[in-house]
């Protein structure tokens, strides 16, 4: 990982207290190339954003490198321009974060701000996670491994957001929506992610193999 457990800035924890930060400009990641995606709305009055959400995405799926999946998130996608694009045609989501596989992070909406990646879902007892947490997609196929370069990119981007938002908890989309959703996938790492965060236990879904 990219910074050992015992070197973590006291506030890449989880429940730290939020507040302002250099690494951040509103709800913006200054580490990140900005592409405003216009899917996205207020959150509702007094929402606790404390939860992560991991996803995977490639577009077309097993295809990596190009720019399918930023212009599904602005709404610029050519249906036309592959067969499978047909079948989500019309879809409009979006995810505040997006790690390609050698580690480059895009930011599409202000954390501060709800994106549209959760869909139907519930965790910690409440429903429609996108009102409360953080959406973040890794370029990869559902199932297949996915590269260190992301995951030292989602330890950091995960520790910057514990500064600035109360985040406690971390899940897959597939945690959130099961039945629904199966991303990031069996084969995604959680307890890479947990020695990375150096985190509890408790942060992690009882499913994820954190110990």
């Amino acid at each position: 990982m990219a910074t050992p457990p015992d070197k973590l800035h006291p506030a890449c924890a989880p429940g730290a207290a939020p507040g302002g930060s250099a690494l951040w400009t509103g709800g913006w990641y200054n580490f990140a190339r900005r592409l405003d995606s216009p899917n996205f709305g207020p959150r509702p009055e007094g929402a606790n954003i404390d939860l992560v959400v991991v996803h995977s995405i490639s577009l077309p799926p097993g295809c990596y490198g190009g720019d399918e999946v930023q212009r599904l998130f602005t709404n610029t996608l050519d249906w036309n321009a592959h067969p499978y694009f047909k079948s989500i045609e019309g879809m409009q989501v979006s995810s505040h974060f997006y790690i390609r596989r050698g580690g480059e992070l895009w930011q599409f909406v202000s954390g501060d701000n709800r994106a549209w990646h959760a869909g139907v879902s519930s965790w910690r007892g409440r429903s429609n996670c996108n009102d409360d947490s953080i959406g973040i997609e890794l370029e990869g196929v559902e199932g297949e491994p996915f590269e260190q370069a992301q995951y030292e990119a989602l330890v950091d981007l995960t520790c910057a957001l514990a500064q600035r938002y109360p985040i406690a908890h971390v899940a897959g989309h597939e945690h959130i929506a099961p039945g629904r959703k199966g991303d990031p996938g069996g084969a995604f790492d959680w307890a890479a992610l947990q020695r990375g965060l150096g985190w509890e236990r408790d942060a992690f879904p009882d499913a994820s193999g954190v110990t």
